[in-house]
């Protein structure tokens, strides 16, 4: 039977959930329609949004209430321990087994048991959690013995599931089994106003804790925390609450500048598409990096074959492309000096006995095409014209007789 709007006040009421988003109140309401039944339930959820609250509303209201809720972070206890943990194991199954010790799933029967972190379980205890959730069944570490249990999973997790299957880190079986009644917890940034009241809430509750009067804000900090996008979620806007209620003892009103320096800056940098924000991961801004990368050096080594195949316009071609250059930072240390091409515009084209360099400016998109083999030709012809003399060639490059030295061995061009 739907649950009416008057009833799902009084559960957000009874379990101290603030706020009036569609959203929170849909999880609220599907929390509430599956409670009475014994389906597997997987709450999802970004972490701080408040998903254990939900896995007491449905134990509250189920025939389990008078039965034990265990919460168990699956994330928290080592690979090693956790079969133990869930499952309890015999005396002397393993080292340091100095007498049995029974699991969760035993003490829990009954009762409900909350999985949080779900995603972290290892696959081995994943296999064992999907004979429990199918067969109410599971062995102790250490023993041969099928013991029984009756006990209602509900699990938690704040990553994608479906693509640790696809990874095989999850296992697919176990995944549909638990995802029988999805309910989904929204993040504070999609509960609207929520977090004006939620603000309003703990300030009131840290005064009392403190003894302070409460803090209120001015219209131009509501809009800027409004605005903010709380990775942390619920959590994050307690804590700086009540960092804001215990410093801010002189101003309890507090305004747009105040609220500026509590709130941090956001990690992800937004992307303007179309008019919209849209979230950018770091992923994509390094590919964005790199592409733009490749296309600055394709250009400039186009200007380099260019500069060889005019040296007479080399200044031209320089003061026409300086938005190559621009932003670009010279390499310094005490031993060595940037790589410096000394072209002189009276530079004579190369004579036939000298190494001819082809115009491969219609290649430059040609990823063969690096930057490395053209400066290993660059000092083959300054080591010819020199006569080997390393002094006279690196002063021809540009460059220092020791990194011209330390550049011989790298390209083997040693005599």
């Amino acid at each position: 039977m739907a649950s009416t709007e008057s009833e799902i006040q009084n559960i957000k009421q009874r379990f101290g959930i603030i706020g009036n988003a569609s959203l929170l109140n849909n999880a609220v309401r599907i929390a509430m329609q599956v409670a009475p039944t014994d389906m597997s339930v997987l709450i999802t959820g970004e972490s701080g949004s408040g998903k254990e609250s939900f896995s007491k509303i449905i134990h509250s209201l189920s025939h389990r209430k008078h039965g034990p809720l265990t919460a168990i972070n699956c994330g928290s206890i080592p690979e090693g321990t956790i079969d133990s943990e869930l499952f309890g194991h015999e005396k002397g199954s393993f080292t340091g087994a100095h007498e049995a010790r029974k699991g969760y799933f035993e003490v829990t029967n009954g009762g409900t048991m909350f999985l949080d972190e779900i995603g972290e379980m290892p696959l081995s205890t994943q296999a064992r959690l999907l004979r429990v959730l199918e067969y109410g069944e599971y062995i102790k570490v250490g023993s041969s013995k099928v013991m029984k249990t009756d006990v209602r999973v509900v699990a938690a997790t704040n990553v994608n599931l479906l693509n640790k299957v696809s990874e095989n880190r999850f296992r697919e079986d176990l995944y549909y089994r638990l995802n029988s009644v999805p309910i989904y917890v929204p993040p504070l940034r999609e509960r609207d106003k929520d977090v004006e009241l939620l603000f309003r809430k703990f300030a009131a509750d840290f005064a009392e804790k403190y003894k302070v009067k409460p803090i209120t804000l001015t219209e131009e900090a509501k809009n800027i925390l409004l605005k903010y996008r709380f990775p942390g979620n619920i959590r994050q806007l307690k804590n700086l609450v009540e960092q804001i209620s215990v410093l801010s003892t002189d101003q309890k009103e507090i305004d747009a500048t105040t609220i500026q320096n509590y709130i941090p800056r956001e990690p992800t940098l937004p992307a303007l598409v179309n008019g919209h924000t849209h979230d950018v991961s770091e992923r994509e801004i390094l590919y964005k990096v790199l592409f733009d990368l490749k296309k600055d050096v394709t250009d400039v080594k186009k200007l380099v074959l260019e500069i060889f195949a005019n040296p007479t316009q080399a200044a031209e071609l320089i003061k026409n492309n300086t938005h190559l250059f621009e932003g670009l930072q010279e390499s310094k240390t005490s031993n060595e000096q940037p790589v410096v091409l000394n072209i002189n515009p009276s530079t004579k084209p190369p004579t036939d006995q000298e190494e001819e360099v082809q115009d491969i400016s219609h290649e430059a998109e040609d990823d063969t095409l690096s930057i490395q083999k053209k400066e290993k030709e660059l000092i083959v012809r300054a080591l010819n014209k020199n006569k080997n003399k390393r002094k006279y060639a690196a002063r021809d490059l540009g460059i220092s007789e020791r990194t011209l030295y330390r550049k011989i061995k790298e390209y083997n061009l040693e005599k």
